[in-house]
């Protein structure tokens, strides 16, 4: 995978989620809204601050986060 450099996480913003670019705008948000219909435009002229990259950015974090697998570890 490609290098993510339009995320962010930092403790101090959104509770630490990951973000667009330090901007209070969540993967979680672009993903909902591209979820339920909105298209790229229409979420780039409610969020002008946002690109189009930052978009692609977003979606690509939630599908690698999904397929992520996270094995716990036993500490004996």
């Amino acid at each position: 995978m490609k290098q993510l450099t339009r995320i962010t996480l930092n403790p101090q913003v959104m509770g630490g989620k990951p973000c667009i670019r330090g901007l209070r705008v969540t993967v979680g948000t672009i993903v909902g809204l591209m979820a339920s219909g909105h298209s790229l435009s229409g979420i780039l002229q409610a969020y002008p601050y946002l690109e189009e990259a930052d978009i692609y950015e977003a979606l690509a974090y939630a599908a690698w986060r999904v397929e992520e697998v996270e094995i716990p570890i036993k500490i004996a």
